[in-house]
C-alpha cells in the first residue's frame, strides 16, 4: 500500500471540510476538535480488523468484537461532531456492540445464540433511531402540539355535528 492510497482521501476530506464546514480559523485545535474520531477511534477499529484478517490468519476472532464496536462508535461520533446531531445519533452507541457481535457471528462458526443479543441491541437501536427521527421531523414540519391540538378539536367537533343514522 503506497502513500497515495491513503493521503489522497485525507486531502479530499480536508478540502470538503474547508469548503462546507469552516466557520472559524483552521487551527490544530479545530482539527482535533472536529476530527478526533477519524484520528483516534476509527483507525483503532480498523487496526483490530487488520489484525484479524492479516496478522492472525483469521484465528483471533475475538478481535472482531472491539474492532466492530470501535469502528461504529467512531463513525457515529464523527458524523455527530460534524453535523452537531448528538441528540439524534446516540442510538448508534447501542448499535455498536451489535455490529461487533455480528462480525464475530459472521466470521466464526455462526453460533446461533449470538443472534439473540445482536437482534435485541440492533432492534433497540433501530427503534430509538426511528422514534427520535420521527419526533424531530414531526416537530420541524408539523410544528408540534398546536397543530395536533387544533386537528383533534376539529375532529371532535365533526364527530359531534355529524348526523347520526337512526336504526
Amino acid at each position: 500500500m503506497n502513500k497515495k492510497s491513503w493521503i489522497g482521501p485525507l486531502v479530499i476530506l480536508l478540502g470538503v471540510y474547508l469548503l462546507f464546514f469552516r466557520k472559524e480559523a483552521l487551527t490544530a485545535g479545530t482539527l482535533f476538535g472536529n476530527f478526533w474520531p477519524t484520528i483516534f477511534v476509527i483507525p483503532l477499529g480498523l487496526f483490530f480488523h487488520w489484525m484479524y484478517f492479516s496478522m492472525t490468519g483469521r484465528r483471533g476472532s475475538g478481535l472482531l468484537i472491539p474492532g466492530g464496536m470501535l469502528f461504529t462508535v467512531g463513525l457515529v461520533c464523527q458524523i455527530a461532531t460534524l453535523f452537531d446531531s448528538w441528540e439524534y445519533l446516540w442510538p448508534g452507541f447501542i448499535a455498536a456492540p451489535a455490529v461487533g457481535l455480528f462480525e464475530f457471528y459472521w466470521f466464526t462458526d455462526r453460533n446461533k445464540w449470538l443472534l439473540i443479543p445482536i437482534n435485541i441491541l440492533g432492534g433497540l437501536s433501530v427503534l430509538f433511531f426511528a422514534v427520535f427521527s420521527f419526533g424531530a421531523l414531526y416537530n420541524r414540519f408539523i410544528f408540534g402540539q398546536p397543530v395536533l391540538a387544533i386537528a383533534l378539536i376539529v375532529i371532535g367537533v365533526g364527530v359531534m355535528i355529524a348526523p347520526r343514522k337512526r336504526s
